[in-house]
C-alpha cells in the first residue's frame, strides 16, 4: 500500500507529491494526459521551432514561491530568465506606464500626481517579500504568521475592492489603468472584495523578484518537479484516466489536483461542491511572428508582459461583459506575453513567439480573433503583417486541453466574491474533504490560481499530519 496517491500532474499535484516524498512517504502520481504539466506545459502549436506555452508563460509567483524556493529545482534544469522590463501598459498616445524592478522607475511612469502615492502604497512591504508571501500564501494552513504586523498592514489595503483602493490612492489614468490590469490577471471584476490584494501581490512580485519566464518554456517547471520526485523514489504515470477511486492502487491518502466537482464525482462525495462557481473563460491566441511586435510605445518593446487596455473604464467594461453580462467584449482587455525577448530558444533566429488572451463568458463558443487583433492594432499598428501563423483556443479547446479548465475557466473557479479568498468553500481546512483520506490540492484551493505550487505545498501539510497521526 502506498502512503499517498496524487491525481493530476500539474504544478500543484507534483509539488504535493514532492513534499510528501521528501518526508519519507511513498508516493505515485497519475495523470490522464500523455504529458505532465497541466497549466505549465510547452508545445509547438504553430510552426516548427516555435515553442509556445498553452497556458501560463510568465511566472511572477513562480520565482517568488515559498514552495519552489525550498526545492533544488535548478539542479533539474529550471532556470529563470528575465526580460529587460517585467511589464508595460501602453496608451493610445504612444506612452506607457511600466511595472519595473525599480519602485522609483514605476512611480515615475505614473506621472507626478501619482508617483508619491504609489511609493507610499508599496513602501511598507518592500524588502519583506519572503516573509509576507509565505504568510499570505500559507493562509489558512498556518495559524502563526512570521510577521503579523506586515501581514495585517497588507490585509488592511488588500481586503478592499481594487476600485476603492484606486479611488483613494490614484488621481490619474496611468496608475489606475495599470493597477486595474494587474487585478484582471485573475479574471475578477474590479469591484470585488480583496481584489486590491491581487494587484498588490503582482506589483510587489515585480519589485522583489521580477516577472520571469522559464528557460525552454513552462514545461521546464513541471519537468524539474517530476525529475526531483523520481529521485526521491516517487513515480509518475501518464495516460491514466481516473474515473473512480477504485481505479487507483490502495493508498492511505488520495490527493487531487483537479477541479472540486471532478474530485466529488471520482470520490463519490455527492453534493459537497455543488455550490462551487466557475468563472469567465480565456480566449487565447498563440502567434508565430516574423519579427517583434511593433508596439508604438517603446517601453512595451522590451517588456515580457504587456497589458492592453486603453483605460481603467475600458478594462472594467471588458471584465464585466465576460463575467456579468455573459457576452464577448467589443474591446477585450488583453494580457500578452513576449517570452522570446528573454528566451531566444522559443523561436527561430529573428522570429518571435507571442501570445495574447482576452476574457469571454464561460463555455462561449464564438471566435474572438478579429476583436483581439483589432485591439492589438490600436497599440501596435502593423501587427497583423507580422503574423506567420496563429493557434486559437477558446473555451471548448481550453477545456479539452485541460480537464481542470471547466468551460475554459483557467483559474479553476471564479476568483470573485468570497470565493477569491475562501476556496473551494468557507472552511478552516480547505484541503480536507468529507472523506478522511481524500484531499484537494488544485488551484481551486488557497492561495488560488498561478504556477507557484503553494496549493500543493499547503495540502501536503494536511496530508502528512494525517499520515503521521495514523501511524
Amino acid at each position: 500500500m502506498l502512503d499517498a496517491v496524487v491525481v493530476g500532474a500539474g504544478p500543484n499535484g507534483l509539488t504535493a507529491a514532492v513534499e510528501l516524498a521528501r518526508r519519507g512517504f511513498s508516493v505515485a502520481v497519475f495523470e490522464a494526459e500523455g504529458k505532465i504539466g497541466g497549466g505549465a506545459r510547452t508545445e509547438e502549436l504553430t510552426l516548427p521551432g516555435f515553442r509556445h506555452d498553452p497556458c501560463s508563460a510568465v511566472h511572477p509567483l513562480g520565482i517568488g514561491s515559498p514552495a519552489f524556493s525550498r526545492l533544488p529545482l535548478e539542479r533539474y534544469g529550471l532556470e529563470w530568465l528575465h526580460p529587460p522590463l517585467p511589464m508595460a501598459h501602453p496608451f493610445l498616445d504612444g506612452s506607457a506606464a511600466v511595472l519595473s524592478r525599480s519602485v522609483a522607475e514605476t512611480a515615475l511612469s505614473f506621472g507626478p500626481r501619482d508617483a508619491g502615492a504609489y511609493r507610499r502604497l508599496v513602501h511598507p512591504f518592500i524588502g519583506k517579500w519572503d516573509t509576507l508571501v509565505r504568510d499570505f500564501m500559507s493562509l489558512p494552513s498556518t495559524a502563526l504568521p512570521r510577521d503579523p504586523v506586515t501581514l495585517a498592514r497588507f490585509g488592511l489595503a488588500g481586503l478592499m475592492p481594487s476600485t476603492w483602493l484606486m479611488a483613494q490612492r490614484f488621481r490619474d489614468e496611468r496608475a489606475k489603468a495599470l493597477f486595474a490590469g494587474l487585478v484582471a490577471h485573475v479574471i475578477a471584476p474590479l469591484g470585488g472584495p480583496a481584489t486590491a490584494a491581487v494587484g498588490l501581490v503582482f506589483a510587489l512580485a515585480a519589485h522583489e523578484r521580477g516577472w520571469p519566464v522559464a528557460k525552454g518554456g513552462s514545461q521546464s517547471v513541471s519537468d524539474a518537479l517530476a525529475a526531483y520526485l523520481r529521485d526521491l523514489g516517487g513515480a509518475v504515470h501518464t495516460d491514466f484516466e481516473v474515473k473512480r477511486l477504485d481505479d487507483l492502487p490502495p493508498a492511505r491518502a488520495y490527493v487531487f489536483d483537479t477541479a472540486p466537482t471532478a474530485l466529488a464525482r471520482i470520490a463519490g462525495l455527492g453534493w459537497v461542491y455543488d455550490g462551487y462557481r466557475y468563472g469567465a473563460s480565456a480566449f487565447k491566441i498563440d502567434y508565430a511572428l516574423d519579427g517583434p511586435v511593433p508596439w508604438t510605445a517603446e517601453e512595451a518593446r522590451g517588456a515580457g508582459t504587456v497589458q492592453v487596455g486603453a483605460s481603467k473604464a475600458e478594462i472594467g467594461a471588458a471584465l464585466d461583459a465576460a463575467s456579468r453580462q455573459r457576452r464577448a467584449p467589443d474591446r477585450p482587455f488583453l494580457i500578452t506575453a513576449q517570452p522570446s525577448l528573454a528566451d531566444p530558444s522559443r523561436a527561430p533566429e529573428g522570429k518571435h513567439a507571442f501570445w495574447a488572451y482576452g476574457h469571454v463568458p464561460n463555455g462561449w463558443e464564438g471566435d474572438l480573433t478579429d476583436a483581439v487583433e483589432r485591439q492589438l492594432e490600436r497599440f501596435a499598428p502593423g501587427f497583423r503583417d507580422r503574423v506567420l501563423a496563429r493557434a486559437t483556443a477558446g473555451p471548448p479547446q481550453l477545456a479539452a486541453r485541460n480537464a481542470n479548465y471547466i468551460g475554459g475557466d483557467i483559474a479553476c473557479g471564479a476568483a470573485s466574491g468570497l470565493q477569491l479568498v475562501l476556496r473551494p468553500k468557507p472552511s478552516l481546512f480547505p484541503y480536507n474533504t468529507p472523506h478522511p483520506a481524500v484531499f484537494l490540492c488544485s488551484q481551486a484551493s488557497p492561495p488560488g490560481p498561478g504556477v507557484h505550487g503553494m496549493s500543493g505545498h499547503n495540502a501536503a501539510k494536511a496530508v502528512w499530519r494525517r499520515l503521521r497521526a495514523s501511524r
